[in-house]
């Protein structure tokens, strides 16, 4: 989610090799003796790089903005037209959706054939719904480059079975088959009152919606009822209360609406159910409310057995929606979030949906107003979300996010953010606990380009406010991470806190770079954290900014494969590097936390470790001594200590005097060099050089300042430590 307005604001085997996936993607893992993580879907997906053909296979890439990135497994096969590639079929089934992509602005079909005969009918591809920009969204590029296509084969097909496709007339890129039994359409209900019967227009020529509302009226608080066929609504429906409306099956019953239900309130009661809702949206537009729901259905209501595409948001859900179940659907190709429930929300539960190929994301609960309290995600899902994460929970109370599967997130994105970005105000922060358990995260993770730096497959952000919720993270599969598998960090750049975070019970296979990417102070205690095929080291431990505190791992037993430490905090690990020995001539001061007996107005400790001679931190004024104290990580060998004032002329040269300590364990400091007066004058650079004796191995480094002759208090412009 990144707009602010109110409205609304990813081991591949080898080609040949069957991949039948009962949760839609390509790798299906979970811990032992825990519920499977994901949907119950009545489909089997087929990776195209494991099906055979003539195409081009590309990928993998974990590049913003290359096909490949936003592809299930994050390779897919392209075909100049006249190619295939033939899949083997999973299971029994007789409907096929494939997800695809074709150049901008272009359009043709792909040819299907079934055991090498040609079927009647093709798949209609187009680019007309991809190739989205959000130029508004600071660090999108175009995205959005898959759509999805579906068909009844019109036959019944076996495992073992040949399906293929053919572009014609254009170049496609195919990036996974699903495979279903779709079941019989429906007969209507005893009782219910057809949308035909008051004038609907199954064949989609004519605008049904007056049909639609004159059913809802007639019905009387019971059911209306959508027979087979394609239904075109112009506008949208309100005033939805107290009624179900129901489909014969979303392979049969079809409503054409880019906005289906828009209310802000509603009495409730609401049961919408089996049928496909089919928008025409190819832009994201956050003052238009383009969704299958905007605002309310009502308490006790529910959507379930929905095939929901072509929208900008599935649901987005304001005003009362209390008790809410949202499950069984498949929500695809929408240009933002699938559902967001955007504040109120008490006891909401989302479960068992499917969603595919969504511009921001996939899951959201956004506390604006009101928090959302005691509400779930749960056993749901989520493939390809391609510019935000694929379960967000920004603020609330109490919240669940429980058994998902999530794979290949793009840019922007972790698999799961626990976060207290806020947008808009008023917000409310999370509070209570936070239950984050039994989700596997599959390719998750990216690269933000707004930070330059890696985003972690499960995120917990302080971004706007201090997390002082508790947060449990239990039983959590992470494989294939392209960086690192657990962030905590503080967003927003203000250094907010994160704190009271558990971890517990962990595997963690194959990540790029690190187990954890530690950017915030604070805490969090790990137990039970197993890891293997780690990229570069187990723990990155370097809060921004710099001085704004540390970050305490506590081993709480059980842990093992991630024991090393990221040696250098001026640089990023790179996925697959390994920990490379550090430069022995750095400084090793550089960005690290540091502290003081007191600061004056914004001249902060940090100030003398952020790089930048011209910031300084300043002591309190005329209360000598005065003490600044930086903590270099790990214990060093120091021969050197450089100290810098603001080399500007305006600053008049000066004589300090500076004693140096040092400790191991920052509780014990022992003098390393006495006090000793250093001049500093700007003809020479303003700077100081003391120079320690032999042996000298400290962890932190104290500077005592007991006068100056320039100014009533301590200064330092820079603080450099080095070994040699």
């Amino acid at each position: 989610m990144h707009s602010s307005t109110a409205g609304q604001l990813r081991r591949i085997p080898a080609i040949g090799a069957v991949v039948a996936l009962t949760a839609g993607m390509l790798v299906t893992l979970a811990p032992a003796a825990h519920a499977a993580a994901g949907a119950t879907l009545p489909f089997t997906s087929v990776e195209a790089e494991s099906a055979s053909g003539n195409g081009t296979r590309i990928g993998p890439d974990h590049t913003q903005g290359t096909l490949a990135s936003e592809a299930s497994g994050r390779q897919a096969v392209r075909l100049a037209p006249g190619q295939r590639v033939e899949f083997t079929v999973p299971r029994t089934a007789d409907a096929l959706n494939v997800a695809y992509s074709v150049p901008d602005g272009q359009s043709g079909a792909l040819a299907v054939y079934v055991n090498g005969s040609r079927l009647a009918k093709s798949l209609p591809v187009t680019a007309k719904y991809s190739y989205v920009d959000t130029g508004w969204i600071t660090g999108s590029k175009t995205h959005h480059f898959y759509d999805n296509t579906r068909m009844l084969l019109g036959r019944t097909v076996q495992a073992g079975d040949k399906v293929a496709v053919e572009a014609t007339g254009v170049q496609v890129t195919v990036d996974v088959a699903d495979f279903e039994l779709a079941a019989p359409a429906a007969g209507q209900p005893a009782g219910s009152v057809s949308v035909v019967a008051k004038g609907a227009d199954p064949s989609g020529n004519g605008d049904s919606t007056q049909a639609f509302r004159d059913a809802m009226a007639a019905a009387q608080g019971g059911t209306v009822w959508i027979p087979p066929g394609d239904y075109r609504l112009t506008s949208s429906l309100n005033g939805v209360q107290k009624v179900t409306l129901q489909g014969a099956g979303h392979w049969y019953s079809v409503v054409h609406a880019s906005r289906f239900i828009d209310q802000p309130n509603s009495a409730g009661n609401v049961r919408v159910k089996d049928f496909a809702v089919i928008g025409e949206v190819t832009e994201r537009v956050d003052s238009s409310p383009d969704n299958f729901v905007n605002g309310s259905l009502g308490p006790g209501s529910s959507v379930s057995g929905m095939w929901l595409q072509h929208l900008k948001v599935g649901l987005w859900l304001t005003g009362n929606n209390d008790n809410l179940v949202v499950e069984n659907n498949r929500i695809l190709d929408t240009t933002a979030d699938g559902l967001n429930l955007n504040g109120n929300a008490k006891g909401v539960r989302v479960r068992h949906n499917f969603l595919r190929n969504q511009g921001d994301d996939a899951l959201a609960m956004w506390s604006l107003y009101a928090p959302d309290t005691d509400s779930s995600f749960e056993h749901n899902t989520i493939s390809q979300p391609n510019l935000a994460n694929g379960i967000a929970v920004y603020g609330g109370t109490d919240i669940a996010v429980r058994d998902n599967l999530i794979s290949d997130t793009n840019a922007l994105g972790s698999g799961i953010a626990i976060s207290n970005q806020k947008f808009l105000d008023p917000f409310h922060p999370l509070a209570g606990t936070i239950t984050v358990d039994g989700n596997t995260l599959v390719r998750a993770g990216a690269m933000n380009p707004n930070w330059n730096h890696p985003m972690g497959a499960l995120r917990v952000d302080s971004y706007d406010s201090a997390v002082d919720a508790t947060v449990n993270i239990t039983d959590t599969t992470i494989t294939d991470s392209p960086y690192s598998a657990f962030e905590f960090v503080s967003g927003g750049g203000q250094g907010h806190p994160v704190r009271n975070v558990n971890v517990t019970g962990a595997s963690v296979r194959n990540t790029g770079t690190v187990v954890v990417q530690a950017e915030a102070q604070g805490a969090a205690a790990f137990r039970n954290v197993i890891a293997t095929q780690v990229g570069a080291a187990g723990v990155y431990n370097c809060p921004f900014p710099a001085n704004s505190g540390s970050f305490t791992l506590t081993d709480g037993g059980g842990n093992s494969g991630w024991s090393s430490t990221w040696s250098d905090c001026s640089t990023w690990p790179r996925p697959g590097q390994g920990n490379p020995e550090p430069d022995p001539n750095r400084n090793l001061a550089g960005g690290r936390p540091a502290t003081a007996t007191g600061s004056q107005d914004v001249y902060t400790p940090g100030k003398a470790v952020d790089g930048d001679a011209n910031s300084y931190w300043e002591s309190a004024n005329n209360a000598f001594p005065q003490s600044w104290t930086v903590d270099l990580g790990a214990s060093y060998g120091v021969r050197r200590v450089v100290l810098k004032l603001p080399p500007s002329a305006a600053w008049g040269a000066r004589t300090q005097t500076v004693a140096v300590l040092g400790s191991t364990d920052g509780a014990n400091y022992t003098t390393v060099a006495g006090a000793q007066g250093y001049r500093f004058d700007p003809a020479t650079g303003n700077t100081a050089t003391v120079s320690l004796p032999d042996g000298a191995r400290l962890r932190q480094l104290r500077l005592t300042v007991s006068a100056n002759t320039g100014w009533p208090a301590g200064q330092f412009g820079e603080v450099e430590v080095y070994s040699s």
